[in-house]
């Protein structure tokens, strides 16, 4: 009996061996990627990157003529500092070209309690005070100890306030990596986080109107309302990093 119990538990024991190395496996291939360096198959895709991992180029505060000091490149990535806050340092950061059929790519990693934001469809113009006057918000946060973790549509990877469950929002822990993928075209829009479809939706239909209707934007009669603008980094006051950030054109 006792040779048997030991032989099960050795079983049990390489079963969780062979799943941690599994992770770890996993782990090392995600990690042994040159951070903000396309492959060959995506250059044949057509990706571009929107992040050298060394400069802000390509980007500006929005409303602003650079990049507020808040924002800096640290370890290949592109951080919010929030220890650098001083009156006029911060803001959302925009890319300076805009986007209409195209599918983005991008990692971000958040602190404890942290709120963040990825704003695309954005008309920069002053008359707008900030990038979610008019864009769209893919959500960026830290689901446990984050203040607005308190409606399923406001967890990470969702459409922030419109659409998406809370099973759907698999963050990783937080200070690890996620991916998030956003894809339009023709109106039609598709958001994908760590793999996982968060949202698949054609704007303007019946369905967008109707969420549109029950969400904080109702009455907002620039929210949404062109197919085309530019894509945002949101400064929600606490730390957070984007690294691997690249577009193709659809």
């Amino acid at each position: 009996m006792l040779k048997s119990s030991v032989f099960a538990l050795s079983i049990v024991i390489g079963i969780f061996s062979g799943c941690a190395s599994s992770r770890q496996a996993s782990t090392s291939q995600q990690s042994n990627r040159e951070p903000n360096k396309l492959t060959s198959k995506e250059k044949r895709d057509g990706w571009v990157l929107l992040f050298d991992g060394q400069t802000t180029s390509g980007w500006h505060g929005y409303n602003k003529n650079a990049v507020p000091a808040i924002w800096k490149v640290v370890d290949g990535s592109i951080m919010l500092d929030s220890k650098a806050r001083t009156r006029g340092a911060g803001g959302d950061i925009v890319t300076d070209q805009e986007f209409e059929n195209f599918e983005f790519s991008t990692e971000w990693r958040i602190t404890e309690g942290g709120n963040s934001g990825i704003i695309f469809n954005v008309k920069e113009d002053t008359k707008f005070a900030n990038t979610y006057n008019t864009g769209l918000e893919m959500q960026v946060l830290d689901n446990i100890k984050a203040a607005d973790n308190k409606k399923p549509n406001h967890l990470a990877g969702l459409l922030y306030d419109l659409k998406g469950t809370a099973d759907l929002s698999k963050p990783k822990p937080v200070g690890e990596w996620n991916q998030a993928r956003i894809h339009q075209k023709n109106g039609h829009l598709t958001l994908y986080f760590n793999g996982i479809k968060t949202l698949d939706i054609q704007i303007g239909s019946d369905e967008w109107k109707s969420l549109v209707e029950n969400s904080k934007f109702k009455g907002w009669a620039n929210f949404a309302a062109t197919p085309k603008g530019k894509i945002a980094f949101q400064d929600h006051g606490h730390e957070v990093a984007f690294r691997n950030v690249m577009i193709r054109n659809l």
